[in-house]
């Protein structure tokens, strides 16, 4: 017998074991197959091989399935196509190219020529794949069976909240056909079912990817074609109540769903991007929301201290944190501890996430009718409220309506995006508020994140794998656990999510404190010295407690850097002889300094293996006299890890105290929290490099007297002149002198002073 592509045997011969065709020819008895195919299915040979070989041999051209264009579906019929097995890819007005398993097939060239009435040039691909994207054009509701295969989880029924449009077009016509809405509900079941917070709907190339956000974390869950994921956008789209024919704009919209007669709102909103509109589907099930504090994590004295903050009538509760960190809950759950008959409260939301039900009424602010935040409190200051909540505190005008609000008899409860609870004060401050007002009005600041919870069914011990950054904050003795995995916590080793807060109480020197306009850092240490704890000792006792692992808690929080946890200073490391530093420059890149040894040395240590170049004999008196650091507080600003380390045991051993921040966005942020006395810039840092963060620190009145010294490997004039220009106090190339280093941060620190 001969095989249906018998032209291959002579190139693909030397690939085989020997006999193999033998093998073959009689399994087949008597029917005609293919070659290739028996080959790959048999794993005697891949794909890729079969290709190389003969694409070498005939010097063909292969294809990219990748670059397909569905328009060829109007030229190349698909009787035609699955006939001869070939797959139409690209076509001008004088060509035709195809992707096929047998570019030998005359018969095939000329039908599709005459069809087509276009030249056709054959390219060469998998017979396998070409049936399968032969499927996706032309039948793509077989590859949305399959997928649907995968999800079958109940019925889920979607209804909207406005009629469907009826005449949009063919593309709202192939958004209603049975497989593309079956994948839409059993999509959003899947979603709700794995407790999905968030569902991502993101074309790509060659694609659509479906990934779940769930206890915080994406996660990639299918990959639809394309011809059935651009639909799958348009019935999101209808659903929701929006204009599928306008894809150059974002949308937001609503819908909702009943998974096995439970209804769960949505929100939806649509961005367009290179490969087209993405789609994001908030999912806010209130049943799966238990509202309240315990629920929410929080430990007695925690629930005991917000609890607290409601019980005044007047004045400002802020909830700060990033997106996604659980500060519209946590409002809610308050709301749930002041609502009773007697009390009138009043919400302006964007949007509202969840009905709260009696008692309280819910404004969703609406900007294109002119309804904000600020016009909304208007308004509601005459319903004659008790408790108002506000959304988020976006802008001056809102912001002073609010303060005037609590200043005369109201609860306001809002929330602010800022990373700690000192710094909400210093946010205020930057949208216009003046900070006697702000003492006046403000009750307390929650600021929070959510940590992951183990799996308690996976969980393991996680032995003495401790970061030797967090061992001082671990007692010896202390078990600790480790995620795993399982099928219970999705392969994850977590399962839901807690929070861990940071609760600033106002008390009287607080409040002067406050009104005296200090820094971050003095409210942060005035706070602390009054009882608060800040987000890494909450989310450290939840890790001490097994609830999470220290993995976790790096990923939501910072190791504090200066002060313990405790507020007092962090413990010394150990103190150990100096070894003489050799006056020969080590071999390496020049930089600066080598660090001290961490641990005892021997009298006569071997030299570090080291990247920098030591300029100096000594680094410091041996004797510590005449350190001229005094307590100086000093932000270094240096990506190069290495390097960091260095110029901070320096500094330390001048006297001076370091913060340190890796990129520009840290240093800004560093900048607030501990109110530098000098600032060590590097220009060359990722993301926001040094240039933009001297410009931003020169352009805010809060940090315009702060002296910065940059540090720059390029040393020539016009990169001089260009930082001087920007505001910089000193301009201090690599390699530099270890003993300069302090005589400039003393003479610029000195300069400013007597400006």
């Amino acid at each position: 017998m001969s095989f249906s592509d018998e032209w291959l045997v002579a190139t693909i011969q030397p690939l085989l074991p020997e006999g193999q065709l033998e093998q073959l020819r009689q399994a087949a008895q008597g029917t005609v197959v293919s070659l290739w195919e028996q080959l790959t299915q048999r794993r005697v040979v891949t794909d890729e091989q079969v290709i190389d070989a003969v694409s070498r041999r005939f010097r063909l051209p292969v294809a990219d399935l990748a670059t397909l264009d569905t328009r060829v579906r109007e030229v190349a019929p698909e009787n035609l196509v699955r006939r001869f097995n070939v797959l139409p890819l690209r076509m001008t007005d004088s060509y035709l190219e195809v992707a096929t398993a047998n570019p030998f097939d005359i018969d095939a060239e000329k039908m599709l020529a005459f069809a087509s009435g276009r030249e056709v040039r054959m390219l060469l691909a998998s017979p396998t794949r070409i049936r399968d994207k032969v499927d996706e054009i032309y039948r793509p509701e077989d590859a949305v069976q399959k997928i649907i295969g995968n999800l079958e989880l109940g019925d889920a029924e979607v209804t909207q909240l406005e009629d469907e449009p009826q005449d949009i077009g063919a593309s709202a016509d192939e958004a209603s056909t049975a497989p593309i809405v079956r994948l839409v509900d059993m999509m959003l079941a899947d979603g709700i079912a794995s407790r999905a917070s968030d569902i991502h709907i993101e074309p790509v190339e060659g694609g659509v990817v479906v990934r779940y956000r769930i206890d915080g974390v994406l996660r990639q869950v299918m990959k639809i074609p394309r011809t059935a994921g651009i639909p799958l956008i348009s019935r999101i789209k209808i659903i929701s109540g929006l204009d599928i024919a306008d894809r150059r704009r974002p949308q937001d919209g609503r819908a909702r769903v009943a998974v096995n007669n439970s209804p769960v709102d949505l929100r939806i909103s649509t961005l367009p991007a290179t490969y087209g509109e993405k789609v994001v589907i908030r999912v806010l099930n209130a049943k799966a929301t238990v509202l309240t504090l315990e629920n929410l994590g929080m430990y007695p004295e925690e629930r005991t201290a917000v609890a607290s903050l409601l019980q005044h009538k007047e004045g400002i509760v802020l909830v700060t944190g990033p997106t996604g960190s659980g500060k519209t809950t946590t409002l809610y759950s308050a709301l749930r501890m002041v609502q009773s008959e007697g009390v009138n409260i009043v919400t302006v939301e964007d949007p509202v996430e969840y009905r709260l039900g009696e008692n309280i009424v819910q404004v969703q602010v609406n900007e294109k009718a002119g309804l904000t935040f600020a016009a909304a409190l208007r308004s509601i200051l005459r319903q004659d409220p008790d408790v108002v909540l506000v959304g988020e505190i976006r802008d001056h005008e809102t912001a002073q309506i609010a303060v005037q609000a609590s200043l005369t008899g109201h609860l306001v409860l809002s929330t602010l995006h800022t990373n700690d609870a000192p710094n909400a004060v210093t946010r205020l401050v930057d949208m216009g508020m003046e900070a006697y007002k702000i003492a006046s009005a403000l009750r307390g600041v929650i600021a929070q994140r959510l940590m992951r919870r183990l799996c308690r069914v996976c969980r393991q011990d996680g032995g003495d794998q401790v970061p030797e950054r967090v061992r001082r904050y671990v007692p010896d003795g202390t078990p600790l656990f480790r995620a795993v995995g399982c099928p219970e916590c999705a392969m994850t080793g977590y399962r839901g999510r807690f929070s861990i807060v940071e609760i600033l109480a106002m008390s009287p020197e607080l409040e002067r404190i406050i009104g005296s306009g200090a820094t971050a850092d003095k409210i942060a240490e005035a706070a602390r010295k009054a009882g608060m704890k800040s987000l890494w000792e909450s989310g450290l006792r939840h890790v001490l407690d097994g609830e999470s692992t220290i993995e976790e808690l790096l990923r939501v929080t910072d190791v504090p850097h200066q002060e313990s946890v405790t507020g007092k200073a962090a413990p010394a490391r150990p103190s150990a002889p100096q070894p003489a530093i050799p006056a020969t420059p080590l071999p390496g890149p020049a930089v600066a300094v080598a660090p001290p040894p961490a641990a005892p040395a021997a009298p006569a240590p071997a030299a570090p293996d080291l990247t920098f170049e030591l300029l100096d004999e000594e680094l410091a008196p041996p004797d510590g006299a005449g350190r001229p650091g005094h307590g100086r507080k000093v932000l270094l600003v240096e990506d190069e890890d290495q390097l960091r380390r260095v110029m901070r045991d320096l500094l330390e051993r001048d006297g001076y105290a370091v913060a340190e921040a890796r990129d520009g966005a840290q240093a800004l942020e560093q900048v607030d929290r501990y109110a530098p006395d000098v600032i060590m810039l590097d220009l060359n840092l990722p993301g926001v490099d040094g240039y933009a963060v001297l410009q931003q620190l020169r352009s805010r009145p809060a940090t315009s007297h702060i002296p910065v010294i940059v540090l720059t490997a390029k040393g020539d004039e016009d990169n001089e002149v260009r930082v001087f220009q920007l505001g910089a106090d000193d301009f201090l190339a690599k390699p530099f002198r270890a003993r300069s280093l302090s005589a400039r941060i003393e003479a610029v620190v000195g300069r400013r002073s007597r400006a």
